[in-house]
């Protein structure tokens, strides 16, 4: 990453809505049309009319459990983070993006979270990560450097990003092994970090930007879901790319790890689509909420129907 050190937050609110006509654009791509076709189609029929009926009278929560919304990467551990925020007596999150290249991911975790505040009541503050000028060289064949190169991704439009983010957004630049630390040490309890997207490609800029969950452990949900945009790509395995970092990361860390988000799968309604696969949840061992002093107000009776 370049070292720029730069932090954005604009003054003004702006709404950043997925219009019609940018879910038409994106499904104009080849690729993203045969994703449909792969993923979708291939689900049980009536599941794929009960959707359209979903998009049309649903609400923003049926929306998410129907994979309606656009991103449902995003969508599906925002509202993860809200509700569990909700069930720990917080009012706000804060979401964090590594790697916004040219911001559209950016913008689109600001509107979902959006719409996920009003349909939860929790509000979010919003970081992207990225290093400004695209990547850079890559450090040697764990870098997978088949699919990444330097200069890929570069911040086309920063001033136009800039002015569209919400009053809840920040755009951080800069070197993530820098960065992302420094970052970590400002978190909170009143806002503690609830989800991580990992969209940096390298293996070495995501063994770098690991530290950001690292920080005091009543500073992050007792569960942080992170994506991992591209363990997907042919060639990915796990001795290189992200997958790499988070088996270093696990190695290196006895109360912080990261595994496949539990029975992720066979909770959703569609079972084809791949962001299930990319899906993982940081478990914040020495969190409050998971230490043995930690109690109920109630206890929990299992009741038994054979005995009258």
């Amino acid at each position: 990453m370049t070292t720029l050190d730069v932090s954005i937050s604009p003054a003004k609110p702006k709404r950043t809505a997925a219009s019609p006509f940018y879910v038409l654009r994106r499904l104009a791509n080849k690729e993203k049309l045969d994703k449909v076709f792969v993923e979708r189609l291939t689900e049980p029929l009536h599941l794929n009319l009960l959707s359209v009926l979903v998009s049309l009278f649903g609400t923003y929560r049926m929306k998410v459990a129907f994979d309606l919304i656009v991103r449902q990467q995003y969508a599906f551990p925002i509202l993860y983070a809200a509700d569990a925020a909700r069930r720990h007596g917080y009012r706000q999150v804060t979401l964090v993006e590594l790697g916004v290249a040219s911001g559209a991911g950016l913008l689109n975790m600001c509107r979902i979270a959006e719409r996920t505040t009003a349909a939860t009541g929790i509000e979010f503050r919003i970081v992207g990560f990225d290093g400004g000028k695209g990547m850079p060289e890559a450090v040697d064949h764990r870098d997978l450097p088949e699919h990444f190169q330097l200069g890929d991704f570069p911040m086309m439009d920063f001033a136009g990003l800039k002015r569209a983010l919400p009053s809840n957004a920040e755009l951080i630049l800069g070197d993530v092994a820098e960065t992302a630390p420094a970052f970590a040490q400002t978190l909170t309890r009143e806002a503690p970090l609830g989800f991580v997207a990992v969209d940096v490609d390298y293996y070495s800029a995501a063994k770098a930007a690991m530290p950001i969950l690292l920080g005091a452990a009543e500073n992050y949900l007792p569960i942080v879901p992170v994506y991992l945009d591209d363990i997907g790509v042919d060639g990915s395995n796990p001795w290189n790319g992200e997958l790499l970092a988070v088996s270093e990361f696990n190695a290196e860390n006895a109360l912080r790890k990261i595994a496949p988000f539990t029975l992720l799968r066979s909770r959703r309604i569609f079972k084809n689509t791949q962001w299930i696969d990319r899906m993982f949840a940081a478990h914040i061992h020495d969190h409050p909420y998971r230490s043995p002093a930690h109690k109920r107000a109630t206890k929990w009776v299992i009741g038994n129907e054979y005995l009258k």
